[in-house]
């Protein structure tokens, strides 16, 4: 019995590796291995001894260990955690993990090693942020080779078009299946910046989508936003490394400012082949944002001649083009209602904490008593749309 109900074609948007230290390092390049970090895990709940152990059984659980993750059967999700969980960090591990959860595909993203690629630093050298990036892509490309359900996640930096347009036809050479962009400024461009759209373009002709995640961008709000004259905020699992109440309220400014930016400057219209999906950023914000958008273009096109290039309304690219993950905790039968059934895409997040202990569950009790129609685009049609390879 797996954990997705047997007659539902469910895609997932969202799962992790738990990568080892030396993730980066075993796939870097010669000259840059030296230079390129070991993955920590000191702002994680994993423990380093935990880490250590796993390093010191040749970077894998114990055959007793993994027994026992197996015999969970289609409980697997609920108890299957963090770099413990089946199938965290070995692929083989991971194909077993995908036949007890039972989804028909998989993204898989990375967890901890994109802070290099990904850096907002002004200071860090290109060829150790792409470095960082391909020996990701590697890594990453291995991973998921043997089993054609998991689409491995590669991560492109946008800071140097020239660079990124390298990295991602080394990525789509490599058989990865989706492109995680960092939700921030392209160095000092927009997203949507003329010298960008070779890239846009790259990624509409192969029909391999965008992805933004969260930890595409610094996590937590400036220490200003923090200092409120009180004792620290803790997060969820109790420390202070991760999401606190104030910046999972406004997690998705980020994102959407990201988003905006390619309606307004015309890349998804332009590029009307490109997909998207905006994952483990909430999806509370999407209605609005289509709201917003369009009396922005309806007004501002009056003086704005970028605008007036735009033949579809807002909203209409983002239906057609975009799709997004609510979390677990969140409402996503409302925001249907509020927007379309066309926007939404189910994740499971495993193994993640975060991802609840029954995501399915949840999602259902959320979805409540609307038609099939709308389940079949969540669990699965919407999915297909932005990934059309994984069909079949």
């Amino acid at each position: 019995m797996t954990y997705a109900p047997p007659g539902r074609a469910i895609y997932d948007a969202d799962s992790h590796i738990m990568e080892l230290p030396d993730f980066l390092k075993k796939y870097a390049d010669p000259g840059l291995r030296e230079e390129i970090p070991a993955v920590s895990y000191s702002a994680s709940i994993v423990t380093d001894e935990e880490v250590a152990v796993i390093v010191g059984q040749g970077g894998r659980h114990s055959p007793e260990h993994v027994a026992a993750q197996v015999a969970m059967g289609d409980r697997l999700i609920a108890q299957s955690k963090e770099i413990q969980a089946l199938g965290a960090f070995d692929a083989v591990d991971r194909s077993t993990a995908l036949d007890l959860l039972g989804f028909r595909k998989q993204l898989v993203f990375a967890t901890h090693s994109v802070a290099m690629p990904f850096s907002a630093s002004s200071k860090l050298e290109s060829r150790l942020r792409y470095g960082a990036a391909r020996a990701h892509n590697r890594h990453m490309a291995d991973f998921c080779r043997a089993d054609k359900r998991l689409i491995g996640v590669a991560v492109v930096p946008l800071d140097d078009p020239d660079l990124a347009l390298a990295e991602l036809d080394f990525a789509l050479e490599s058989g990865l299946g989706a492109a995680w962009l960092p939700h921030r400024p392209s160095g000092d461009r927009s997203p949507g910046h003329v010298d960008l759209d070779p890239f846009w373009a790259r990624l509409a002709e192969a029909g391999v989508p965008f992805v933004l995640h969260v930890g595409g961008a610094p996590l937590q709000l400036a220490k200003a936003w923090m200092n409120n004259g009180r004792a620290p905020t803790k997060d969820w699992l109790g420390g202070g490394e991760n999401l606190r109440t104030k910046d999972i309220a406004l997690l998705h400014e980020g994102p959407e400012a990201f988003l905006t930016m390619l309606v307004l400057d015309g890349v998804l219209e332009r590029h009307p082949g490109l997909r998207g999906a905006c994952v483990e950023l909430g999806a509370g914000w999407v209605p609005e944002l289509l709201r917003r958008l369009d009396w922005v273009v309806k007004h501002w096109s009056r003086n704005d001649a970028n605008l007036q290039a735009l033949r579809r309304t807002p909203s209409q690219q983002i239906t057609e083009q975009l799709a997004f993950t609510p979390f677990v905790f969140e409402e996503v039968g409302r925001f249907i209602d509020q927007s379309n059934p066309d926007l939404y895409l189910f994740s499971s997040d495993y193994p993640h904490i975060e991802g609840g202990r029954d995501p399915i569950g949840r999602f259902e009790a959320s979805l409540g008593e609307r038609e099939a129609s709308v389940r079949d685009r969540f669990y699965t049609d919407n999915f297909l749309r932005i990934f059309p390879h994984a069909r079949g």
